[in-house]
């Protein structure tokens, strides 16, 4: 059966991404799905795409709010956006969205069906029939607004879903990979994120084939008015409340807060202070080959260094997806606003190293992997500020670094700030 990842607590948030991030976060997911694909392949790209610490932690490393329902949205549309001109080279398609995109999804999978030659009435049918069970199969009070089909050139595909309760404020989000999917109506997720809100009805637990079953059954000999007309019947002789159901399997559970700061408790310190050890020990001398772009420094090494663990990490390293946010900030200013300056030196030393790779040249791509090795040897052993010591710096510096967020640039600070030539990014 498809793989079970965990949940997540998701606050529902409205809005828009920025135009000067929503393009910076396009660029960002293409680049990072293309070494994903490059080293590991394509079916990798969508196994990462199903867990769903990985994509809130892929949504935290691009500038999003860190715990906030947003990210779903604007992950899918930056893939969306920055893997269509890449769909050919990479094999890799991305469908759907947000609401009209949404239920754009059969027509896109058709016209990729035909262009590349697969089967484009599965993909319809698999698409429809993912959001027949997360919106009818799994009755859990969470009303579907998002469809994103991710397909490969291989035929596999990936869906992310997400639905909201407007009561509750809240967002849940289901994973779907087709890796090993035998049935869609039992035990079919990769992952459900979201919320826990006590028993609900989940058609599509193993446990329930002999409800599915009966129910067959009856809609065959019954037909709907003989079912209501029972209904009626027996909850009109029934004089006590129903017996509860058997409690959902539990799952690994992610609990992202409403609150829009980030605290200790958010983030796995030891790592964070393994990326700036490993960026204070590979100076950009050290790196002259790679970050060949000018006024790269010890900040944006350690951007590098935290984007090369979305790359590159093991699902365990996910734990904290908060601490992704640490590399860019965050477009609310929380844990502190984009350093646009340093995001910017991130895109160009991965789109120059992309493009070495594409030439037959691997040693940018793998110095980008020997350093997050590096930053994992050493948050064994080494230490480093707190969390609040290392928000405070970063917000003196974001003067410098072109900190911006959706209420503006920072302004620069009473005092004289550092030069660039002297607080190299």
């Amino acid at each position: 059966m498809a793989r079970r990842a965990g949940s997540a607590d998701l606050p529902l948030h409205t809005g828009r991404v920025p135009a000067w991030l929503a393009q910076r976060m396009a660029r960002m997911g293409a680049l990072i799905t293309e070494v994903i694909v490059h080293h590991y392949g394509r079916d990798e790209f969508l196994r990462r795409l199903s867990h769903p610490f990985w994509f809130q932690s892929f949504g935290a490393v691009m500038g999003m709010d860190w715990h906030s329902s947003g990210i779903t949205t604007s992950v899918i549309g930056a893939l969306k956006r920055g893997l269509a001109p890449l769909s050919g080279e990479l094999g890799v398609h991305v469908c759907g969205g947000r609401g009209r995109h949404s239920r754009r999804t059969p027509k896109e999978l058709t016209d990729i069906a035909e262009r590349i030659g697969l089967d484009g009435t599965a993909l319809v049918n698999a698409s429809r029939l993912v959001a027949k069970v997360d919106s009818a199969a799994v009755q859990d009070g969470f009303d579907l607004y998002l469809h994103g089909f991710v397909v490969t050139d291989d035929g596999h595909w990936v869906v992310v879903q997400q639905g909201m309760n407007g009561s509750s404020r809240l967002a849940r989000r289901y994973h779907w990979l087709s890796e090993d999917l035998r049935s869609f109506v039992e035990t079919p997720h990769a992952a459900i994120d979201g919320p826990s809100q006590g028993e609900i009805v989940n058609l599509t637990d193993r446990r329930a084939a002999t409800s599915r079953a009966r129910q067959l059954e009856l809609i065959a000999t019954r037909g709907p008015d003989g079912i209501v007309a029972e209904i009626a019947a027996r909850q009109a002789r029934s004089a006590s409340p129903p017996e509860e159901p058997p409690g959902q399997l539990s799952l690994p559970h992610l609990a992202l807060p409403a609150r829009h700061d980030v605290r200790p408790q958010d983030v796995i310190l030891r790592r964070l202070h393994g990326a700036l050890a490993a960026a204070a020990e590979a100076g950009p001398a050290d790196f002259a080959d790679l970050l060949l772009v000018p006024g790269v420094g010890a900040r944006t090494i350690a951007a590098l260094a935290t984007v090369a663990e979305v790359m590159h990490g093991a699902p365990c390293r996910f734990a904290d997806p908060a601490r992704f946010s640490l590399a860019h900030g965050g477009k609310d200013g929380h844990p502190y606003p984009v350093p646009v300056g340093v995001y910017d030196r991130t895109l160009a030393v991965l789109k120059a190293a992309v493009a070495k790779a594409k030439l037959g040249n691997d040693e940018r791509l793998e110095a980008l992997r020997r350093l997050d090795a590096q930053a994992r040897r050493l948050e064994r052993q080494v230490s480093g500020p707190s969390l609040p010591a290392f928000v405070t710096s970063e917000r003196r510096s974001s003067p410098v670094y072109g900190g911006r967020s959706i209420f503006g640039w920072e302004p620069s600070l009473p005092a004289s700030p550092p030069t660039a030539q002297r607080h190299r990014r």
